[in-house]
């Protein structure tokens, strides 16, 4: 059996870490929230102390903010994954805290289901933005990350190719032997990430990645 992902809570809000937790405690076979901090310091302690799997760090922290922690936890703890909370729709809170090693940038705004997708994204050693930024600040974002398949799960990059390809929905899931449905949500989950909004354009997007010949 998997272990629960190991999460540091840092947020300088008692309220918000009381929050979080509660709603990470509703799942104990997949989290475990080990420790919280209230400072900037306090997370570069603790994450030394505890050497968590996933730290969810507010940007704004006193006693060092959240692009200073996310820089020295990424230098000295390469395992620890480091998911931002903001509540900053902004591009330059975003290049910031990635340009500092953040996987993960998520908005305060967002709700229960959204954290848990961020969490699980991140935990995974995946990238993770929250959908309710701009399309400038996605198109920024992807400037960071390297190519913007960096975006994509796994799985996604898979049905992508297939996509490409010109397969349809229902030839991929017969070959991936999942449900229509789910390449649905794959491919939704695609559009959205790579800013498409037809099939000819992702066909074209993946002959300029150089993943199908033109």
């Amino acid at each position: 059996m998997t272990r629960p992902t190991r999460i540091l809570l840092a947020d300088d809000h008692a309220m918000v870490r009381r929050g979080f937790r509660l709603i990470l405690a509703q799942h104990p076979t997949e989290f475990a929230v080990i420790g919280e901090a209230g400072t900037g310091q306090e997370a570069i302690q603790l994450t030394a102390e505890l050497q968590p799997d996933l730290l969810i760090l507010d940007v704004a922290m006193p006693n060092g903010n959240g692009v200073e922690v996310t820089q020295y936890v990424s230098q000295n703890y390469p395992n620890v994954r480091v998911l931002i909370l903001s509540m900053h729709r902004d591009s330059t809170y975003v290049r910031e805290t990635l340009k500092a090693g953040a996987k993960g940038y998520l908005l305060k705004e967002s709700v229960d289901g959204e954290l848990l997708r961020a969490v699980r994204t991140v935990a995974n050693n995946e990238a993770y933005i929250a959908p309710g930024v701009s399309n400038t600040v996605l198109s920024d974002y992807q400037k960071f990350v390297g190519s913007p398949l960096d975006l994509l799960t796994a799985r996604e990059l898979e049905v992508f190719k297939l996509l490409a390809e010109g397969k349809s929905a229902k030839d991929i899931a017969t070959e991936l032997d999942i449900s229509v449905y789910t390449i649905d949500a794959h491919r939704n989950r695609i559009f959205r990430k790579l800013q498409l909004r037809s099939s000819a354009e992702l066909v074209r997007f993946a002959i300029r990645q150089g993943l199908v010949e033109q």
